[in-house]
């Protein structure tokens, strides 16, 4: 069977060339007789693969030295609970902008640890666009102000940092992450879940300045805590081991794709294929406004519930897949993480064409 197009928001597809090394290395990884996912933590073996992963991202982002890399498990949304308990600690306060799902998750989280402003959102609106400066309300004293960088669900991205006077900013770039390059020492944390454009579900990855791990909450349990996660190297206990393996391949590829800037050059190509199709379309609609459009999550819909059931149906059977969008918004979304091919994006219009040429 061969290989379809998987426009999934995550776990999202991954490169064919990543996927057939993993294969080639699963039986008996570097002599040692046997797969990543069978060797110790504590081996050597594993030791150079933990390491080797770190000093690959620290390159390809640019990681200044002052920030910790941390590998962890439960998802972006452990740390909604992780960030509050580690980081508002100095006057326990702390300003959020909601600018969609997770970022409103993450609000309402980590209300149950501290002073929580709503510092701005667009909720008003359906979420169609990022919050101006000028609609921001922040607090000089807040120990953070935490943003989410890409909105998979309502498909917008921010096109600016917000200027906080030296707070410092933490952002999810869960869904953006490795897409294009990102001034590290802008952010006082950066977290992502793996499985946009990191390789499989399981790991979780956090870049933290050294100077923010500090003391935790009192009550903070010992594997939410950064500096217990920094002293031991993210080994407290047994890491994602397969899934820190899988990031390595996954930036050896995105090396092999001219770095981020190449990754950037490659996404915004792909995008625009899909955008400039979308924006002379009479049929199909993107309610999003164009400086906020995501690079990796596009939304789309013909405005009637019965077509949009119909498109998803019909993309099916053109061996498109997860083109539904989420249910708290309905119609469509095509995720073009990394991994999606520009082929996979030209075949997706195409395919939009037909449609729209039978049924407008």
């Amino acid at each position: 069977m061969s290989r379809i197009f998987n426009f999934s928001a995550g776990p999202s597809m991954m490169p064919e060339s990543v996927l057939e090394r993993a294969a080639k290395e699963m039986l008996n990884y570097a002599d040692s007789g046997m797969s990543v996912m069978e060797m110790s933590h504590r081996s050597k073996v594993y030791d150079k693969i933990i390491k080797d992963a770190e000093k690959k991202l620290r390159e390809v982002m640019a990681i200044p030295d002052n920030y910790k890399v941390l590998f962890l498990q439960g998802g972006a949304t452990m740390q909604f609970s992780m960030i509050p308990l580690n980081l508002m600690t100095k006057n326990k306060k702390a300003d959020y902008i909601v600018s969609g799902s997770f970022s409103g998750k993450a609000y309402k989280e980590a209300k149950k640890y501290g002073d929580v402003h709503l510092a701005g959102t667009s909720r008003e609106d359906n979420f169609s666009h990022i919050a101006t400066q000028e609609e921001l309300t922040l607090r000089e004293d807040a120990d953070y102000l935490h943003i989410c960088e890409n909105n998979t669900i309502f498909g917008t991205t921010y096109n600016y940092l917000p200027e906080t006077n030296g707070v410092p900013i933490v952002s999810d770039m869960s869904s953006c992450i490795l897409s294009k390059p990102v001034d590290v020492a802008k952010y006082g944390m950066i977290y992502a879940g793996a499985q946009k454009n990191m390789g499989p579900a399981g790991l979780t990855v956090v870049i933290v300045r050294e100077d923010l791990v500090g003391e935790p909450q009192e009550m903070t349990p010992v594997m939410l805590r950064y500096d217990e996660m920094v002293n031991n190297d993210s080994m407290y206990n047994t890491p994602p081991t397969y899934a820190i393996y899988m990031l390595g391949l996954m930036l050896d590829w995105v090396e092999s794709m001219g770095g981020l800037k190449g990754m950037e050059a490659h996404n915004e190509k792909k995008a625009g294929i899909l955008y400039d199709y979308l924006d002379q379309s009479s049929f199909y609609k993107t309610n999003v406004v164009k400086e906020n459009r995501s690079l990796m999550n596009v939304t789309f819909t013909t405005g009637d519930e019965e077509m949009d059931a119909k498109f998803i149906k019909a993309s099916v059977e053109k061996k498109f897949s997860n083109l539904k969008g989420h249910r708290s918004v309905g119609g469509m979304r095509a995720s073009i993480y990394n991994a999606m091919p520009i082929e996979g994006v030209e075949a997706l219009v195409a395919f939009m064409k037909e449609f729209e040429a039978q049924n407008a």
